[in-house]
């Protein structure tokens, strides 16, 4: 998996007065790595939804192929903050999934909740034998 996402900072970081990453160049980063690597796991992170309303399914759009809902009970949730205002964390893991289901098919996608393993991608070398990138 490709981790990637937008950084976003949090109040209680020697982070907090950093500007937040950008949008357009995430979306921008996730397409050239999806070209870079064709049957890499890149997600379309919560953090891409949190700085746009439409940020996963964008993410998906450019090339991204994961989603992952929050399954940590929400009792919890606050002692995992990543980052500021992150979205869905008042959802039960059962709502979270329904709800990005329903994103997912607004892009025309769905999804699926198999084992994901990378697959890896075959290049030809110059002396024309083949290489396998498991990056």
């Amino acid at each position: 998996m490709v981790g990637i996402g937008p950084f976003l900072p949090h109040h209680d970081t020697p982070f907090k007065d950093f500007s937040k990453g950008s949008y357009e160049l995430t979306l921008r980063l996730i397409a050239i790595i999806r070209l870079m690597i064709p049957n890499g796991l890149i997600p379309a992170t919560t953090a891409l939804g949190t700085i746009h309303p439409k940020g996963r399914e964008e993410g998906i759009s450019w090339g991204a192929n994961v989603v992952m809902p929050n399954l940590s009970p929400v009792r919890v949730r606050k002692q995992y903050e990543l980052y500021d205002n992150k979205i869905c964390t008042g959802d039960e893991a059962a709502e979270c999934r329904a709800c990005l289901q329903r994103r997912m098919l607004t892009v025309g996608h769905e999804i699926v909740t198999a084992k994901g393993d990378f697959i890896p991608h075959t290049f030809e070398t110059v002396e024309g034998k083949e290489d396998i990138c498991t990056m």
